[in-house]
């Protein structure tokens, strides 16, 4: 297909994906420097998230991926109020950083939280129902339409309602995650699960990162995978466009009627 060739000749890519497709709704420049590869964006929240996925999925690959930072002896040198904003403390994070190589940091509290988090998960019917025997980290690709896609299930399971699909998030606010599924594009990803597996039983496990790590099970209607249709063909079309030459990333702006 046509939108495939340009897509590789053009980007190097052989797909797009959920978070290709999110960034090139934000900005074209952005997208064309992750195609590069060189696209960078990292937070507390953003590590702290994915060493809670890594712990909860792929436990055996934490320490390959993360280090945990105890930094209590240095704060206990440095003394005071506020040790972390010295001088003395940001050479020593420096220089612990630098012998980490590809892992990313991780503080001994976060680490405490995320497996106090998942300790509480387990302990819910809603991971003996929904993860307990589910498939993890499941690779899933194929074409949504002609635009070649590719992603990665949290988890994939039959029940006795049939097969299903799992996203495990977590959030400031489990009372506010439905405002997050639009806001962050969770409806754009669940869309492009839904197509790639052909499977419709959606759901999300939704954990608050505040004691007590509440829990909600959201079920995506049919109403939010609409508006996930609506963000992937703008998305595509602004790619497309992209592809075919009509707009260089640097021309790219956003024009919306409110």
């Amino acid at each position: 297909m046509q939108f495939a060739v340009d897509l590789q000749n053009k980007t190097g890519k052989s797909y797009l994906s959920y978070s290709s497709i999110k960034i090139a709704m934000e900005d074209m420049v952005s997208f064309e420097a992750y195609c590069r590869g060189t696209y960078y964006k990292d937070s507390d929240a953003l590590t702290f998230g994915s060493a809670y996925d890594c712990l909860l999925f792929e436990p055996n690959k934490f320490d390959e991926r993360f280090a945990v930072m105890d930094d209590s002896k240095i704060i206990a040198e440095i003394g005071g109020g506020n040790p972390r904003v010295t001088k003395a403390y940001k050479e020593w994070k420096s220089n612990f950083k630098e012998t980490l190589g590809d892992k990313r940091l991780l503080s001994v509290d976060d680490n405490k939280m995320a497996i106090d988090m998942i300790t509480r998960l387990m302990s819910t019917n809603a991971y003996d129902i929904y993860l307990a025997d589910a498939d993890y980290q499941v690779e899933a690709t194929g074409f949504i339409g002609d635009v070649p896609a590719h992603g990665f299930l949290d988890a994939k399971g039959t029940a006795s309602f049939g097969d299903y699909i799992v996203d495990v998030k977590t959030t400031r606010s489990v009372k506010g995650f439905r405002r997050d599924v639009f806001s962050f594009g969770y409806d754009l990803q669940a869309y492009i699960y839904t197509q790639l597996t052909g499977i419709s039983n959606y759901v999300w496990i939704v954990q608050q990162t505040s004691y007590p790590f509440t829990i909600g099970l959201y079920v995506c209607s049919e109403r939010t995978l609409e508006s996930g249709k609506r963000k992937f063909d703008t998305g595509v079309e602004i790619i497309r466009s992209f592809l075919e030459g009509d707009m260089s990333t640097q021309e790219y702006y956003i024009f919306e009627e409110i």
